[in-house]
């Protein structure tokens, strides 16, 4: 298990790990009572949703329901007991969170999503339903010290207002072997999230503005990933340092149809990545086909690499591969001056304004 201080500033943002789809960006405004509401199963949840105070024991959520929490705003609540989350074939999520200025203290105790037991090696596309995402987390305030523990699919989706998400561990650990399901590859895939041990992106950003993703570790997963950007959507002032990975490294990936999206004015700083089998950084306009024909449908602007960012490939890896659909659709300043990218194969710059590095 490894934990991540993910501290995030967000306004109208959809920041997954998991990829979230229709989520409500902003939370209404919810006055509360000065009272203190207890929750030890679902039918406690409305009557403690009026109270700014809410303590939730332990207990195990039906199969087929979400825990459903919308405190009211400035709430305090606190986790003081495992829930663990009975095991069915259906979309979830499994747990979500809405509020403004809301403080959430898991005290380091466990969200259990019985992974294991969905797991058969295809992911949230195949196979049987899984819940997914198992948690979703839109709201504004803070989010701490929480363990996430195999995940059906993708673990955590993060969205809401001026949110800071802290000492959060996820464990999917045990989704790295095979099973009789899975036909002898790894039995967990899509899990994504802030943290690895995974088998799908580290950190996978959908849209948002204002984002830090500072000091984790992300082992066996896809990478750190803004992306793939869809239709409509805007990524804007991200902060991506001092990470340490491997199989993958950095990736901006917009898909090939998308129009009318931006991503602009990413930052990538003291990321020190080693041991990558596949890309050390991919910034791509034709997925899901990576580095296919691009296309021109969403543009890129201000990318930048400062301070020190390493990143050493294996042999059969690509350093860096940049490829866009045209010179407009990659536009602005792409300072690279702070990226050295060593070993594998070389590197390839398509209609992209890329200067300095070495690579």
């Amino acid at each position: 298990m490894v934990p991540f201080s993910l501290a995030v500033s967000l306004a109208c943002v959809a920041l997954a790990v998991a990829s979230p789809t229709n989520v409500t960006l902003s939370a209404p405004r919810k006055i509360g009572k000065r009272c203190t509401g207890t929750i030890q199963s679902l039918a406690d949840v409305a009557a403690a949703e009026e109270c700014l105070t809410i303590t939730i024991g332990g207990f195990t959520v039906p199969a087929g329901q979400t825990f459903a929490l919308a405190p009211p705003d400035n709430a305090v609540v606190s986790l003081t007991g495992q829930i663990t989350f009975a095991v069915a074939n259906w979309a979830g999520p499994l747990m979500s969170i809405t509020g403004n200025g809301i403080t959430f203290n898991g005290n380091n105790h466990n969200l259990v999503g019985n992974g294991d037991q969905y797991w058969d090696g295809l992911g949230i596309g195949g196979g049987v339903q899984k819940p997914d995402p198992m948690l979703r987390i839109n709201m504004g305030g803070t989010f701490e010290n929480l363990q996430v523990v195999n995940s059906p699919g993708r673990a955590v989706a993060i969205g809401g207002s001026s949110l800071t998400v802290s000492a959060v561990t996820v464990n999917n650990a045990a989704g790295a072997a095979a099973n009789s399901r899975s036909a002898g590859k790894p039995a967990g895939a899509n899990t994504d999230n802030s943290v690895v041990t995974n088998q799908d992106d580290c950190l996978a950003i959908n849209r948002g503005t204002n984002i830090l993703f500072t000091g984790n570790t992300c082992t066996g997963g896809h990478g750190i990933s803004i992306g793939s950007i869809s239709s409509g959507v805007t990524v804007s002032g991200v902060t991506i340092s001092n990470n340490v990975g491997d199989v993958n490294g950095l990736r901006i990936k917009t898909d090939a149809t998308a129009t009318g999206s931006t991503v602009s004015n990413v930052v990538y700083s003291g990321n020190k990545l080693s041991g990558i089998t596949q890309y050390g950084v991919l910034i791509d306009q034709s997925y899901p086909s990576t580095l296919g024909t691009p296309g021109t449908g969403v543009v890129i602007s201000g990318i930048t690499f400062s301070g020190t960012n390493t990143i050493a490939v294996g042999s059969t890896a690509h350093r860096v591969e940049v490829n866009c659909g045209s010179t407009s659709s990659c536009t602005g300043t792409w300072n690279f001056a702070g990226l050295t990218a060593t070993g594998g194969t070389g590197s390839t710059i398509k209609n992209a304004p890329v200067t300095g590095g070495s690579f």
